[in-house]
């Protein structure tokens, strides 16, 4: 699924930011081992500390801090989100399509499918307890900007994301995905990330490519920094109309090949194994 509206697109900007990796691989990295896999781990692990000690917005920014790209800073990515919570354009799923780009599908092996829900199992298992949200907020789970109306609620966990940066573990998504009810939050899915620079095989490791696609938004151009209130959105952003670097130049913008990391949500109370990898 993706987020079509605004709150919800912004909530993206942080919430996959922490497991964005920088620009490589990390997945391959860290089979290989190696100095630079040692101080991205050191750095992982120095930002959930600060994430766990400041809470909120400064650990939000602790976690962007560690794990974002060249691409974005976390202070650019701090200081525009909030923009675009308020001033952009909510044209949906047509206009947010040029910005998008899916792994390749590949034909679904049995193996595949029985991964697949072997995935399904153990995060149904590991979710039944966050049914009731006020217990995934007590462990840490916190939802991205409540207070605007949005289709589905992201609650996410730094330490989760944090650890995806690194490794794949079916009971830890980075974040959790609820509606909206009279009484409070419905718990209906829960989103995994990888880092940018992920390959497609590594992708496949995590969840089967023959199964689920990963996407990853990509060819973004937003307005100069600190002129997000008065942007016209309707060109930038996530849902904007510029989608090469020649136009964003043109029209004085900050272009971004590729924002942040792959994502993949999952429903894993769907009746069919189609419907709970659905996009």
């Amino acid at each position: 699924m993706i987020l079509h509206n605004a709150a919800g697109v912004a909530m993206v900007l942080l919430a996959l930011a922490a497991a964005q990796g920088r620009g490589t691989d990390i997945a391959g990295t860290m089979d290989h081992g190696g100095a630079g896999v040692a101080a991205s781990h050191a750095s992982a692990t120095s930002t959930q500390t600060a994430a766990d000690q400041n809470g909120g917005a400064a650990g939000q920014a602790a976690a962007m801090g560690a794990m974002s790209s060249r691409a974005m800073s976390s202070d650019e990515m701090s200081s525009d989100h909030m923009d675009m919570s308020e001033h952009m354009n909510m044209s949906g799923h047509s206009a947010m399509a040029a910005h998008m780009a899916w792994s390749d599908m590949r034909p679904a092996t049995d193996a595949d499918r029985e991964r697949a829900a072997e995935i399904v199992k153990t995060l149904r298992a590991a979710l039944a307890k966050y049914k009731d949200y006020r217990v995934a907020e007590a462990d840490g789970f916190k939802p991205f900007h409540p207070e605007f109306p949005q289709k589905i609620y992201h609650f996410t966990r730094w330490q989760n994301g944090l650890k995806a940066a690194f490794e794949f573990d079916p009971a830890k998504p980075t974040s959790l995905l609820y509606k909206k009810t009279s009484i409070g939050y419905e718990l209906v899915g829960a989103m995994y990330t990888a880092p940018r620079g992920t390959s497609e095989a590594k992708l496949d490791q995590r969840v089967p490519l023959g199964v689920a696609r990963w996407h990853r938004h990509v060819n973004l151009c937003f307005p100069p920094k600190g002129q997000g209130a008065n942007a016209d959105w309707k060109k930038f952003g996530f849902n904007g109309s510029i989608v090469t670097k020649a136009a964003c130049d043109t029209a004085g913008g900050r272009f971004f090949p590729q924002i942040f990391g792959w994502m993949v949500h999952v429903y894993p109370w769907a009746t069919t194994q189609q419907a709970a990898w659905t996009r």
